[in-house]
């Protein structure tokens, strides 16, 4: 079976919150498992309407919702627009404020700085957010022109 890891980490999940083991919520991770990059939730729901008609955009969001405390997605908000990815390595985000494309970046250096400036602050990090905004490349020449 595809993204089996996924499947039992959800069914755990569910079981571990007495939650329902629905096949709409399987149908929701099999399609979400296959975007790469980052998503909507409107735009998840019409991929999943293309193959499971009787999926509500509600049942979606919901879901997402679900797999993000499950800890297989990652809920961002650029800039007003709730996007979901999947939970995988850390990363950053590069995002054009005039197209929305996203970048997805990792710098040693950055994550070292951070490091450096917690310990002489005496503070530990749990987690954090690094997102630049600013003008892709694309919008750059044609605001150029």
């Amino acid at each position: 079976m595809a993204h089996e890891v996924e499947h039992r980490t959800l069914a755990r999940y569910l079981e571990d919150n007495q939650l329902k083991h629905t096949k709409q919520r399987e149908a929701i991770l099999d399609v979400f498992l296959e975007v790469s990059g980052h998503i909507t939730s409107e735009d998840l729901y019409q991929r999943v309407r293309d193959s499971h008609p009787q999926i509500g955009h509600t049942t979606v969001y919901r879901t997402m919702k679900l797999l993000c405390e499950a800890g297989l997605a990652h809920e961002h908000n650029f800039d007003g627009t709730t996007r979901y990815e999947i939970a995988h390595e850390h990363h950053d985000h590069l995002v054009c404020t005039r197209c929305g494309k996203i970048i997805e970046f990792e710098c040693e250096m950055i994550e070292s700085a951070q490091e450096k400036i917690a310990a002489r602050y005496d503070f530990r990090v749990l987690r954090h957010r690094h997102e630049l905004y600013g003008h892709c490349g694309k919008c750059q020449e044609e605001l150029a022109t």
